[in-house]
C-alpha cells in the first residue's frame, strides 16, 4: 500500500484524466464510466481514480427527483441550456461546468470489509494533497446552508467548495466529489436555491436542503489560486508522486459498454 497523508490508497492504480479531452458526450458518460469501471475493478482490475469535468449541467439526486414538481424544474433547467440528469450515488442538486472539477476514486471490497468513511477519507487526503502549496487550511464536516450537504463537505474557513458522495457495488465503491475550483461559488448556489424553489412547492420541511448562497465558495475565491486548471493540475502533481500509478486513456475503455450503461442509467434513476 502507498501512504497518502494518514490514509493507506492501492499500491498500483489507475489514473484516468477526462479533463485533457473532447469535452463529454452525455453527462451520464463518467457516471456511467465509474459503473463499468466499478465492476472490472470488483473482478480485479487496478482500483481507478478519474477526472473529469462537464460544460453545463445540473446532477440531482434521487429524494430531488421525487419532489412535488421535479419536473418541472428540471424542464426549466433544460430551457437555460442545462443538461439534466439523476445520479445513482447518494447527495443531492449540483451545479457543474468548466469551474467544477469532479474526482472518482473506485477501490475494490471484495470481502466487504472497507468502512464507508475509510472511502471517504481517501478521498479528503486526494484533495488535501492536490492543494499542498496553496496555504489552505481545509476542514471536514458539514456545512449548514451548502447544497447537496453532507458530514464531508469540505471548506476552508466555513465557506464549502466541494461535496463527496458514494456508490456501493458488490465487490466495489466509487466516491465521487465536486470540487467548486473557480467562479462565484454563491452565483452556483442561487441557481441550485431557485431549482428547489421550482421542485419543491408543495413538498413538506426537511424534503430538501435548506441553501443558503453564502455558505459556497470557488478554490479561486478562498485561496486565490488559478481555478479549474490549476485544481486539476494540481491532482496530476500529487497523483504522479504516488508509487504504482498508471496513466490510462479513455480510448482504453470498452466504449460500447459504457454507451449502453447510459440509457440504463437513465431509465433506471430518472423517473
Amino acid at each position: 500500500m502507498g501512504k497518502m497523508g494518514s490514509v493507506l490508497l492501492p499500491r498500483e492504480f489507475e489514473f484516468m484524466d477526462g479533463t485533457e479531452g473532447p469535452s463529454l458526450p452525455d453527462i451520464l458518460y463518467p457516471f456511467a464510466v465509474d459503473e463499468i469501471m466499478a465492476r472490472r475493478v470488483g473482478e480485479g482490475r487496478r482500483p481507478l481514480i478519474h477526472m473529469w469535468t462537464h460544460p453545463r449541467a445540473m446532477v440531482i439526486g434521487l429524494r430531488d427527483r421525487r419532489l412535488p414538481s421535479a419536473e418541472k424544474a428540471m424542464e426549466d433547467l433544460r430551457k437555460e441550456g442545462y443538461e439534466v440528469a439523476v445520479r445513482n450515488s447518494g447527495g443531492a442538486a449540483v451545479p457543474l461546468d468548466e469551474g467544477v472539477v469532479n474526482l472518482s476514486i473506485i477501490l475494490p471490497n471484495p470481502e466487504r470489509t472497507m468502512d464507508f468513511r475509510q472511502d471517504f477519507d481517501v478521498m479528503v487526503e486526494l484533495i488535501r494533497g492536490s492543494l499542498l502549496g496553496s496555504g489552505a487550511s481545509v476542514e471536514a464536516g458539514e456545512i449548514a446552508g451548502a447544497y447537496c450537504p453532507g458530514d464531508y463537505d469540505l471548506s476552508i474557513r466555513g465557506r464549502k467548495f466541494c461535496g463527496i458522495a458514494q456508490r456501493r457495488q458488490t465487490k466495489a465503491y466509487v466516491i465521487q466529489a465536486f470540487v467548486v475550483a473557480e467562479g462565484s461559488g454563491e452565483r452556483r448556489a442561487e441557481r441550485v436555491r431557485e431549482f428547489y424553489r421550482t421542485a419543491a412547492e408543495g413538498a413538506s420541511d426537511g424534503a430538501y436542503p435548506v441553501v443558503k448562497p453564502e455558505s459556497m465558495a470557488s478554490l479561486q475565491e478562498l485561496t486565490g489560486s488559478g481555478g479549474g486548471q490549476a485544481f486539476a493540475a494540481g491532482v496530476r502533481r500529487f497523483l504522479s508522486a504516488q508509487p504504482g500509478m498508471k496513466k490510462v486513456v479513455p480510448g482504453e475503455l470498452p466504449k460500447e459498454e459504457i454507451r449502453a450503461m447510459i440509457p440504463a442509467l437513465r431509465a433506471r434513476y430518472d423517473r
